[in-house]
């Protein structure tokens, strides 16, 4: 149970995906449990005593074809309940791969793994991923805005190739590393979930350097302050955070070999997939679900937890009311871990009226789902506030 508690909490994104996934690998590690119980006792059998004498073991094969079943859905259950889950592809490819990158100093002990690509003379835009993901999440924003801008991605420290302290505070001070590192005079900031928080950060934490250097921020399903009081079922999820998510994290943070065992099995069975689910709408694909339930299980479920446990002591409420910065807010229509209402809290809080744009049909993960609209928004604010110097681009 412990292990069960320790990957279904690590591996997720907010802690409304983490109470689904403990669920769903409890699910898999009893299907794990049956099929060893069910060999077991077909190799045991039964000992009978013939008229003769003659002692035979009985075995009964319908045990063995039911643990051989249950042994192959519990190590192959995603090749089945992927297509279920998900609608097939749009072309898009099956896994996404990193580009030239390199890893830089960051602050408190930092390092940070950046890569930057597309039109040197354009526009700078920094990407920053959400929780329990990496820069690769980007591929779709790095395909669509490279030809027009210069993007840089980057893992924030403790996921990905990056290393360092997890905190809101030190991924703010990271950002303002790899803002320094870019060069740029101004750069546009996009961020999804936590990256969206990270930026919000770096504006309370770094006024100065925000308003100098930052020409725009684009928060993509974020929130503004501990994401338990903005996700569906507020009220609970708080109620639940001191008894029950607290001590989880905690503990798989001291359990992380253990709870990473069980997370590649929750992910080889599927159940991964299926808590992942909840965080996507309706035009989800199976490599859009695939690339997350297997970043969400790769990234250390330790780290993952610290990162959970630093979002609930965290209120950024106001930062943005610190600088005179354009602002653009994207919402899924249908995001139940950051709900749109947080999206309009933020744009109330800003020195400007924020742009809100809501997205009907996504989730969370919007960003992925519904790539195309994202990046479009995205780049049309970003041309918006920060002109090319060349007409031509």
């Amino acid at each position: 149970m412990q292990v069960a508690l320790g990957a279904a909490f690590a591996g997720v994104t907010m802690p409304l995906i983490a109470i689904v996934r403990f669920l769903t690998t409890l699910v898999s590690l009893i299907i794990l449990g049956v099929m060893i119980y069910l060999a077991w006792t077909w190799y045991d059998g039964e000992v009978v005593r013939r008229a003769n004498g003659d002692i035979l073991r009985v075995r009964e094969y319908w045990r063995l074809y039911w643990a051989i079943g249950l042994a192959a859905f519990s190590f192959l259950g995603k090749i089945v309940l992927a297509p279920l889950l998900a609608g097939p592809d749009r072309g898009e490819p099956s896994k996404a791969d990193r580009g030239q990158g390199q890893t830089i100093p960051g602050p408190n002990g930092s390092m940070l793994y950046v890569e930057e690509l597309g039109l040197r003379s354009g526009p700078t835009l920094i990407l920053t991923h959400g929780w329990s993901m990496d820069s690769t999440i980007w591929h779709y924003a790095k395909r669509d805005l490279g030809q027009r801008f210069r993007v840089i991605v980057w893992d924030l420290p403790g996921l990905g190739l990056s290393k360092g302290p997890v905190s809101l505070e030190n991924f703010a001070a990271s950002l303002g590393t790899v803002i320094e590192w870019s060069g740029a005079a101004k750069v546009v900031l996009a961020g999804h979930s936590i990256g969206g928080m990270t930026i919000q950060t770096l504006a309370r934490d770094n006024p100065l350097l925000f308003s100098q250097r930052v020409a725009g921020a684009a928060l993509f399903n974020t929130t503004y302050i501990n994401p338990l009081k903005t996700m569906i079922l507020p009220r609970f999820m708080q109620a639940i955070r001191w008894p029950i998510l607290e001590p989880v994290f905690r503990l798989t943070i001291l359990l992380q070999p253990l709870a990473w065992l069980s997370a590649w099995h929750s992910y080889l069975s599927g159940m991964t997939h299926v808590a992942n689910r909840v965080g996507f709408g309706k035009y989800v694909t199976r490599s859009q679900l695939n690339h997350v339930s297997l970043l969400s299980t790769r990234n250390p479920p330790g780290e993952i937890a610290k990162g959970n446990l630093a979002m609930f002591r965290w209120d950024a409420r106001g930062a943005l009311a610190k600088v005179d910065v354009p602002v653009l807010l994207i919402a899924g229509e249908m995001d139940i871990v950051t709900k749109p209402v947080a999206s309009d809290q933020i744009a109330a809080q800003t020195v400007r009226r924020a742009a809100v744009q809501r997205v009907e049909g996504a989730n969370h993960m919007g960003m992925l789902e519904c790539a195309a609209q994202y990046n479009a928004a995205l780049a049309a604010f970003a041309m918006q506030v920060q002109p090319p110097t060349n007409p031509a681009i």
